[in-house]
């Protein structure tokens, strides 16, 4: 084994706007043994991570599933943008939410089911059994989220708060981030501190103007310094990719140039988050980014990521109904057998997923990448959105946590309880437990095929 030249815990530490500030690095080659695999300090692998990733309706029966069960497998047509991961992705097909004699909540019951193992007895979003189930991501940050500065970050690209499935039980939602900025700021300003004052709150605009990275400034030069060739260009290519970043968020702070032609609307109400999926991609690239810079550096381990709510009303160009509107009012095109405009929404929503994808994949780590030391469960609320029926959900999982569980899968498991794929997950990722669920969604098969 190389003996590593930076610690991995190592952070860049420096002074901006009267206020303490920390920069984490990322892993660097010379922190891996010789083939890349290994911390080189401790002879493990580095620290795996989990996230849940959701979106609303999701996708057509018969679109999406893959023909062939096992490794190999062809995206089926909706999935179409996951083709680059296709050897990174799991997708589990078949199950069922039970639902033991309650009423099937519309867009509450499904989600409720794949992430908490129960039907609710309640339909106000997350009215789980007993109102104190915790969604599987808190479930894992109790676990794995104890030791890193934040126990789990959870943010909405729909920019509205409630606009969440992930709660530590009940109708208590975990809370959660809707701007970038805010989000920014909460990492790299969390924990500052002022010995003239009480309290502390950073100002976004200095920290973005003046960039966070010139507090350590010198720091970073020394670093660099310190590091091989192939390191020194990885560095490089973080500390730039993190200021262009501080480069988007600054847009918001800035005033724009007046136009003589422009004049205001009056207010027409608060509307839908999410009707322009262009802007909701947007807002993934910059949480995402700023949730990799998070990951990467250890600040966090576990996140949760609403891409559009269980009801999205983002449209089509040229079409004035929302894509949750038009899963129940447009009919079958008679030449494609199934609804034509909501197979485009389906097609963004996974675009939405390759875009978090691509950016976790984008991190190189020792041989790896830091996608593949995470493992990512995505899922939504209805199996098919038409008839908000909630058989045969989907969901799948990207990333091996380190190596911890097989990838390149499909796995169907028609009949079974959604049950079965969150219980897996939750071993691959260390909790000890041999059964999950309650009632009929109770389970203690894993997939074994694809643990490691």
């Amino acid at each position: 084994m190389t003996r590593p030249s930076v610690e991995r815990r190592r952070v860049l530490r420096g002074m901006l706007g009267g206020a303490a500030i920390t920069v984490g690095l990322p892993l660097f080659d010379d922190m891996f043994d010789d083939h890349g695999r290994v911390l080189a300090a401790t002879g493990q692998a580095p620290p795996a991570c989990f996230g849940t990733w959701f979106w609303g309706c999701g996708l057509t029966p018969g679109q999406w599933e893959p023909a062939t069960i096992g490794p190999g497998y062809a995206m089926a047509p909706q999935m179409e943008a996951l083709s680059p991961f296709r050897d990174k992705i799991n997708i589990f097909s078949g199950m069922n939410v039970y639902l033991d004699g309650r009423p099937n909540f519309t867009h509450s019951t499904g989600a409720a089911g794949v992430l908490t193992g129960t039907a609710p007895i309640l339909g106000n979003g997350l009215g789980y059994l007993g109102g104190e189930i915790p969604t599987i991501d808190s479930l894992v940050a109790d676990h794995i989220g104890t030791r890193t500065r934040f126990r789990s970050l959870e943010f909405a690209c729909t920019r509205v708060a409630t606009d969440s499935f992930s709660t530590r039980g009940g109708n208590v939602l975990n809370p959660t981030e809707v701007s970038p900025l805010s989000m920014y700021t909460r990492i790299f300003g969390a924990g500052f501190t002022d010995p003239n004052a009480a309290t502390f709150t950073p100002d976004p605009e200095v920290m973005t103007r003046l960039s966070a990275l010139s507090a350590v400034t010198e720091q970073r030069e020394a670093l660099i310094k310190t590091l091989g060739a192939a390191d020194r260009i990885r560095a490089d290519e973080y500390f730039t990719s993190l200021r262009q970043l501080e480069n988007k968020l600054s847009l918001e702070l800035q005033r724009p140039e007046p136009l003589p032609s422009c004049s205001v609307l009056a207010n027409p109400g608060d509307g839908d988050a999410d009707v322009d999926f262009f802007t909701i991609l947007d807002t993934q690239k910059l949480f995402g980014q700023i949730l990799a810079h998070a990951m990467a550096c250890g600040q966090t381990r576990v996140f949760h990521s609403l891409f559009t709510q269980s009801q999205p009303a983002l449209r089509r160009p040229g079409r004035s109904e929302g894509h949750h509107q038009r899963t129940h009012e447009e009919p079958n095109d008679l030449a494609l057998g199934f609804q034509a405009d909501v197979d485009w929404g389906n097609r963004q929503h996974m675009k939405g997923f390759a875009v978090l994808l691509e950016i976790l994949d984008g991190i190189k780590e020792g041989a790896g990448t830091l996608l593949d030391r995470t493992l990512v469960f995505a899922c939504s609320d209805v199996g098919y959105a038409k008839n908000h029926n909630i058989n045969n959900m989907t969901i799948m999982t990207a990333g091996s946590a380190s190596g911890r569980i097989k990838t390149g899968y499909h796995l169907a498991a028609a009949g079974d309880t959604v049950s079965r794929v969150g219980l897996t997950a939750q071993q691959v990722m260390g909790l000890p437990i041999s059964t999950w669920g309650t009632e009929s969604n109770e389970t203690s098969k894993v997939f074994t095929e694809i643990l490691v």
